[in-house]
């Protein structure tokens, strides 16, 4: 008579803990079975899961790196982005040129005619675009929120305009305020023109958009 199920061969009553597991596979190992918690590594301590690190890069990236400003390409195939500003400022006195923006030149010389610009010289800094007549350019792009959504605003370019003129260079124009007008093939917009007397090359600026004359 037997008082219980006979032991195999190789096996004894020792050889199985009080916490063995009937079920378990021998073949999978002791991490395997459903209540196996995840692989804490050497010393407890929980492994980061490196594909996230891989994923952030990009991201990262985009957070430090700053995109390269819009250039001629953009400006020559997007229609101007002038709008009628809620008003304009009084100009400083002076009889030396005077400074402006793109944008407010432009604003001033379709929206408000000119005045305070007449008969005084002026001095503008932007990019060079030839259109599609190889007319030249000046422009510079103008942010509504981001560089994502950047548009020009143009200034056609007639009276001592150098003869050779590269795309996306800089330049300092000096010149007057003319009436003449044109039009934007692109959207039909207002684009004037202004009479140049010198042209300089310069550097890029540091801020090479301008978000003053947005509309």
């Amino acid at each position: 008579m037997h008082g219980g199920p006979e032991a195999g061969p190789g096996t004894s009553s020792s050889d199985a803990g009080p916490d063995a597991r009937p079920d378990a596979d021998p073949d999978l190992g002791p991490d395997t079975g459903p209540d196996a918690g995840p692989d804490t590594g050497a010393g407890g301590h929980h492994r980061e899961p490196r594909v996230f690190w891989l994923l952030a890069l990009p991201l990262v990236a985009l957070i430090l790196v700053a995109p390269p400003a819009l250039g001629s390409y953009t400006a020559a195939h997007t229609g101007t982005a002038l709008q009628k500003p809620f008003g304009f400022p009084e100009v400083p006195e002076g009889r030396g040129p005077l400074r402006l923006s793109v944008g407010e030149y432009a604003a001033r010389a379709v929206y408000d005619d000119g005045r305070h610009l007449r008969d005084r010289p002026l001095r503008i800094t932007g990019f060079v675009t030839l259109g599609r007549d190889g007319a030249p350019h000046l422009v510079r792009m103008t942010l509504n929120c981001c560089a994502a959504d950047a548009q020009p605003v143009k200034i056609a370019l007639t009276g001592n305009v150098p003869p050779v003129l590269r795309p996306d260079s800089w330049l300092e124009i000096t010149g007057t305020y003319t009436p003449r007008r044109t039009r934007d093939p692109v959207n039909d917009g207002p684009v004037p023109y202004m009479e140049v007397t010198a042209a300089r090359p310069v550097q890029p600026p540091a801020d090479p958009y301008d978000d003053a004359w947005n509309g």
